[in-house]
């Protein structure tokens, strides 16, 4: 695909929970005028069989699914975290295992070589850090854009993440050990495992850490790093990373984008150009093979959608 508005996908989280038939999403989508899409982590098992039918007619290409796609039986609305790869506990271990496998295995019937993961996260048996600053910053009445420089911030946040560094070694070493048995599941099936980063602190691994991490995996064709614009600039907001940087030194590991704005109080999945990201910095790093999906909050109109993909059109065509 050649046209840039052709290889622009839509996520199915902007409208997946609406529908009750997959083959009536994905025309949705595809009366929007996409011819892309990615299938997200709200995709109920009952809208298979219609999505699989889109495929089959091909009625649209898929770009990448997200762990887990279909959903666990258990869950009704989207859970990527519901069993972790960073688990202490083996019987969730065998859950994540069970259910990316599922997952694998739909990217192939789909026709999607990316399988966007989510890595887990830290623990704690006595209140969670991340909440603690969270809490904090409700109590300082402070909004997003008023954090990077504020000194006492700072302090809370610092306090926040030694506690988190501390616990993540052990972390880390779970996540390495689950992408070390599954990595070569995506090998024999010819997919990339793309690991995005996230916008919790506690979320791992760390950014900065990103780089040694992925090295650190076998497999390293079928390892590679995924970008989410909102959840990168949230910790710009925090003071965690430097999106440019972060970006620049992920760049030779980087297979695509989730694309969406943050407001300046914060807030993600809004469109592309209304916020504060700085998307002709994002543009520097699209390559023509690069995925490039937007990944946009249900609560935007369809107008909103047509906006999302005109900005990004428009910036990289």
């Amino acid at each position: 695909m050649s046209d840039i508005y052709d290889r622009i996908s839509l996520s199915s989280c902007w409208c997946s929970k609406r529908h009750t038939d997959g083959y009536e999403m994905v025309q949705e989508i595809v009366d929007l005028g996409f011819k892309r899409m990615e299938l997200s982590h709200g995709i109920r098992i009952s809208l298979v069989p219609g999505i699989l039918k889109a495929v089959e007619e091909k009625l649209v290409e898929v770009s990448s699914v997200h762990n887990f796609c279909p959903l666990p039986n258990s869950a009704q609305s989207a859970a990527p975290n519901l069993f972790q790869p960073s688990a202490a506990d083996q019987r969730e271990i065998n859950l994540w295992q069970r259910y990316t496998l599922q997952t694998l295995d739909f990217a192939v019937k789909v026709g999607a070589q990316n399988v966007v993961m989510h890595s887990g996260s830290t623990w704690y048996f006595f209140g969670s850090p991340e909440r603690k600053l969270d809490k904090w910053i409700d109590e300082a009445e402070l909004k997003a854009c008023d954090l990077l420089g504020h000194k006492e911030f700072e302090k809370q946040r610092n306090r926040a993440m030694r506690r988190i560094r501390r616990v993540s070694k052990k972390t880390m070493k779970r996540i390495c050990a689950s992408y070390a048995y599954m990595l070569p599941f995506a090998k024999e099936r010819g997919l990339i495992l793309c690991l995005e980063n996230r916008e919790g602190l506690e979320e791992m691994p760390i950014d900065k850490d990103y780089p040694d991490f992925l090295k650190s995996l076998p497999e390293p064709e079928h390892a590679g790093y995924w970008h989410d614009t909102g959840h990168a600039e949230i910790k710009h907001q925090f003071g965690l990373l430097d999106h440019h940087e972060h970006l620049a030194s992920m760049a030779d590991r980087l297979k695509g984008f989730h694309l969406h704005d943050v407001s300046k109080g914060g807030r993600d999945h809004q469109v592309p150009g209304t916020g504060v990201i700085d998307f002709q910095m994002i543009a520097e790093f699209v390559r023509p093979e690069h995925t490039l999906v937007l990944e946009l909050s249900p609560k935007l109109t369809v107008d909103e959608v047509k906006a999302s993909r005109d900005y990004i059109g428009n910036l990289l065509g």
